[in-house]
């Protein structure tokens, strides 16, 4: 478009003038307006979301900004230096990057998101975001030895844990939660007659990470009540667990997780009050 263009664009609200040289369509992304305002790129939780793979919390902005980085500006205003702008519901990230020419021009690379995410959120929900940049072929395998090279020692031993298999990072999630209560927590298992089911805990609860997006369907319900019931047939407890429970209720899980072990072992107490 010619200068006057996109200045008539502008004014027609049909164009955003997020910083000098930097346009945007009113639909753009929040998070991809702020980090470009403030003169950064997406990184971090807000790069994985754009990106496509696991990020627990994306309602903050985080934004990578170069060592370099001059004119920053306030993330709701292109005239406001970004040194007296209140930051709230921003987050800077300044580490040096792996690649900085991967990515793209408001975004940066899934590598350099995952080692600002290992550094930034909690173990369970980087070990997400490393599962499912895995799973999603977001990145290969070679390169771990890149992204743990890039981020202190302390937080190497997350690596071992990595599993590719997962579908969605609430289910890392769960199997974490699991494994380090004691339990043994198979994922992905394969089970006769029934087909492939999220977890197998101590080799008797099946456990489903339920989500909206995959199970709201009446035909979709159905598909999961028909699961549930060919499990029962072989002596399987089932436990559909919500995302919203795993992200925030986790004791409540793993109390409802403990109580149907201990059922698979030694039967329903309430089975015996009515005998």
């Amino acid at each position: 478009m010619r200068p006057l263009q996109i200045t008539a664009a502008v004014s027609s609200n049909a164009l955003i003038r997020v910083r000098r040289d930097h346009y945007a369509l009113p639909e753009t992304d929040r998070h991809t307006i702020e980090a470009v305002r403030i003169g950064g790129r997406e990184g971090c939780v807000s790069a994985a979301r754009e990106i496509g793979f696991f990020a627990f919390d994306s309602q903050f902005t985080h934004v990578h900004i170069p060592r370099e980085g001059s004119r920053l500006r306030s993330p709701q205003s292109r005239k406001v230096p970004l040194a007296v702008a209140s930051r709230d519901g921003v987050q800077l990230h300044w580490w040096p990057l792996i690649d900085r020419a991967d990515g793209t021009e408001y975004c940066v690379g899934a590598r350099d998101a995952l080692a600002q995410i290992i550094q930034c959120q909690e173990p369970r929900f980087a070990l997400a975001a490393l599962d499912t940049a895995l799973h999603e072929q977001k990145i290969r395998a070679g390169d771990l030895d890149e992204i743990f090279a890039h981020v202190p020692e302390k937080y190497r031993a997350l690596r071992s844990k990595i599993d590719a298999r997962v579908d969605a990072g609430q289910e890392s999630v769960l199997r974490d939660l699991f494994r380090f209560a004691g339990f043994r927590c198979d994922i992905q298992v394969s089970i006769d007659g029934v087909g492939r089911v999220d977890l197998l805990v101590e080799g008797c609860v099946v456990v489903e990470a339920d989500s909206k997006s995959h199970h709201k369907s009446w035909e979709q319900q159905m598909r999961d009540r028909t699961r549930d019931r060919l499990l029962a047939a072989r002596n399987y407890l089932t436990l559909r667990v919500l995302y919203q429970d795993i992200m925030f209720d986790p004791e409540g899980v793993l109390r409802a997780i403990r109580n149907l072990v201990d059922i698979c072992r030694h039967g329903s107490p309430r089975a015996f009050a009515h005998a």
